[in-house]
């Protein structure tokens, strides 16, 4: 059995649709996908039917994004519970001040006389209620013609360090987990070692994560060197966490393939069996 759990559609950062998402990881060959954009639920419905139809297991899921210190911590949440008004809520705030965040980037860019409009940006938008994010601006960067692909774009302007760059508004990662548990979901840590979170997560961090509910750690993950993965192996055994791997799949966003990392069915099962806010849909 081939599990993926965590892949991003159109609804936030990635390029295709929850369905189409769907599509490509029966394709790749999955037997169980998670669909997890950032900070929404608003792609499982149209998910859950796409995978009826071509035959896949789908994990309801999301990634939230949570800051520590001014850094970033990426948290997953599993089988959550979508009417729990908690974590809604602190969802809406997240996505409100993304949107507000890239007005201003958008001011700051054409204030330096790069020319991007905040309408542009829309216009990569896929839905009126995607979460609105850097990878929009990427976009409409790139059908301006002033970058070649959206690397180029966060490498020249959107990076954490650009001075076109605003922070917006997250959850501190402990908040993150507990409003995850509240609504019946299990948390994992998503790629914690990778370039922009190592800083900022470190052993103490997730044995405190770990204390309020925090039930595994992405260790599979492209982001991780091998020595990273024996790490983040080694503190999941001390502490007593599960090890997930998984593509974190953005279409043609990123290089991310489907399936070149997966849980094992084990810890899949341990996953399943803890959560009781969203039921998984098999196959």
């Amino acid at each position: 059995m081939l599990i993926d759990l965590h892949t991003h559609s159109s609804v936030s950062d990635g390029t295709e649709t929850p369905a189409e998402v769907m599509v490509q990881a029966a394709r790749a060959g999955l037997d169980v996908v998670a669909l997890t954009d950032h900070d929404t639920v608003l792609g499982w419905d149209e998910a859950a039917d796409a995978a009826v139809e071509v035959g896949i297991g789908l994990v309801r899921g999301l990634e939230i994004s949570c800051s520590l210190a001014g850094r970033s911590v990426h948290l997953l949440g599993y089988l959550i519970s979508p009417d729990d008004d908690d974590l809604m809520q602190e969802l809406a705030e997240a996505r409100e001040s993304r949107l507000t965040r890239i007005d201003r980037m958008v001011e700051l860019l054409a204030e330096d006389g790069i020319p991007i409009t905040i309408d542009q940006v829309r216009a990569e938008v896929a839905d009126p209620g995607t979460t609105v994010g850097r990878p929009h601006l990427a976009d409409a960067l790139v059908t301006a013609g002033l970058v070649r692909d959206r690397a180029e774009a966060f490498s020249r302007y959107l990076h954490t360090e650009s001075p076109y760059y605003v922070q917006h508004y997250s959850p501190d990662p402990l908040r993150a987990v507990e409003l995850v548990v509240a609504a019946g979901g299990v948390a994992v840590l998503a790629h914690p070692y990778s370039r922009r979170q190592h800083e900022a997560v470190t052993p103490d961090l997730i044995a405190d994560l770990a204390a309020v509910g925090l039930a595994g750690i992405e260790v599979d993950h492209r982001d991780h060197t091998v020595s990273d993965r024996a790490a983040l192996r080694g503190v999941a055994t001390e502490l007593g966490l599960l090890v997930t791997g998984s593509s974190d799949y953005h279409g043609d966003g990123k290089p991310n393939r489907l399936g070149e990392y997966v849980t094992e069915p084990a810890v899949f099962e341990a996953i399943v069996a803890r959560a009781s806010g969203s039921a998984y849909l098999p196959a």
